[in-house]
């Protein structure tokens, strides 16, 4: 059966407009847009029935009454016309089988789309069609009736035909893989909305001073709502690193909601110093994409102007917020300031670094953070330490080792939970007075 006798036979049993039965050859004829190819194959049909009408063969006036009145073809009806070939009109169709007539909105959708994208900057699109199930069954049974083999469903055609409206008055592209914003059609209830996918921007940050949480900690005794412990702020700290760098962020993009993702984190009472530690910040539902990141850093040191300050900032992606977690055991160095119950020696600084360079420690999750981390012993590497003496009871102790390696407890012992450490080795109780974590050794 050829393609004319197979079309033939879907517009004797089923009405179909230009786009439905187009889309049933869809693979064949490059260049074509389905509307166009199905127009093509009704016009043919048309000079192939006139043809044969005209020889007085009765069955081209029954082709020309599928065409006209399945075929929505306004060219055939008048040919009946001329021949004094009456279509009652109760024979007409009104729809189309498959769409329903849907094809004959697309414009309208298109330019609502358009509308609502007036609001956002954007560089790429992408197109999704919401349908009914029940018309994507109705589709799927017709082309298992009539064995279509070069076809391509409707949610396609409605997709590729709005997106190309959108890109054609937009002057935007189409993307596949990772659009910055969908337009979600759903073409039988009219309805159209956008999903805008985040903003992804990485950079380092440094924090300055101490007594600073890396993110938002709401208060443990109201879990945000506000109480009289946390004086009815809902948290326990006034401000974090994510709160602080997250605002000029926000004003800046016009989000809704600034997410925080760092390769790990340091302790309140530690600074992060050195080149910074990498994060990325994740701006939801942005109305502006098209920042001027050197701008926007230095609008974020101004408002965080001697707590934290943040450098080579540039346009990331969710991968980026993949490697970040999965690069929480990069190498790290710190400095912890020591204080030790008895005196100390420069022998007794010279054993430390012995006994702990190149050196496997193993930790139980410390009790300061037992009621958040599961109860495992972890083993950490240890690359190197440097101690110098500051003072009869006081170091100052640097170290290069494993990411998550607790370095408060590496001094204390941590009641034995923690070995080997300082205090075991030297026989001395030690305490960390201060701690700075100087490096974060990742590529960015």
């Amino acid at each position: 059966m050829n393609i004319l006798e197979k079309a033939l036979k879907m517009l004797e049993k089923y009405p179909l407009c230009d786009h439905c039965l187009g889309r049933q050859f869809a693979l064949l004829g490059h260049g074509m847009e389905n509307d166009e190819r199905g127009n093509a194959i009704k016009t043919v049909l048309t000079l192939e029935a006139h043809t044969l009408a005209l020889s007085k063969n009765k069955g081209g006036i029954k082709i020309l009454k599928i065409l006209a009145t399945n075929g929505f073809s306004k060219t055939a009806e008048e040919i009946l016309h001329g021949m004094k070939k009456r279509i009652p009109s109760r024979r007409l169709a009104k729809t189309c089988f498959l769409c329903e007539d849907e094809f004959k909105v697309v414009d309208g959708l298109a330019e609502r789309a358009l509308e609502k994208l007036k609001d956002y900057e954007f560089s790429n699109f992408l197109v999704g069609i919401e349908l009914p199930v029940t018309v994507e069954e109705r589709e799927d049974e017709f082309k298992a009736e009539f064995e279509v083999s070069y076809g391509e469903n409707m949610r396609n055609e409605f997709g590729r035909t709005i997106g190309k409206k959108i890109a054609e008055h937009s002057g935007k592209n189409v993307e596949y893989k990772k659009p910055e914003v969908v337009v979600l059609v759903n073409p039988p209830a009219g309805k159209v909305k956008l999903q805008v996918n985040p903003l992804y921007v990485a950079g380092r940050y440094r924090k300055l001073v101490r007594g600073i949480p890396q993110s938002k900690w709401l208060c443990s005794n109201c879990r945000g709502k506000g109480c009289e412990k946390c004086n009815w702020t809902g948290k326990m700290y006034p401000e974090s690193v994510e709160e602080i760098i997250g605002k000029p962020f926000l004003d800046g993009t016009g989000g809704v909601k600034a997410s925080f993702h760092a390769s790990g984190r340091e302790d309140i009472d530690a600074r992060m110093l050195g080149k910074g530690r990498p994060f990325v910040m994740e701006i939801t539902q942005p109305n502006k994409r098209f920042l001027n990141l050197k701008k926007l850093e230095k609008t974020v040191n101004a408002h965080a102007k001697g707590k934290v300050e943040v450098s080579d900032l540039w346009f990331a992606d969710k991968n980026v917020v993949r490697k970040l977690k999965k690069a929480e055991s990069a190498q790290k160095e710190y400095r912890v300031t020591i204080e030790f119950e008895n005196k100390i020696t420069v022998k007794d600084l010279r054993l430390l670094e012995e006994k702990l360079t190149n050196t496997v420690v193993k930790q139980r999750t410390p009790i300061r953070v037992l009621h958040r981390r599961a109860n495992l012993t972890r083993e950490k590497y240890i690359y190197e330490v440097r101690i110098k003496k500051l003072s009869p009871k006081k170091a100052e102790m640097k170290t290069r080792c494993q990411g998550g390696l607790y370095v408060k407890e590496l001094v204390t012992g941590d009641e034995g939970r923690t070995t080997p450490n300082v205090s075991e080795i030297l026989k001395n109780k030690a305490k960390p007075i201060t701690l700075d974590v100087l490096n974060v050794i990742m590529k960015d």
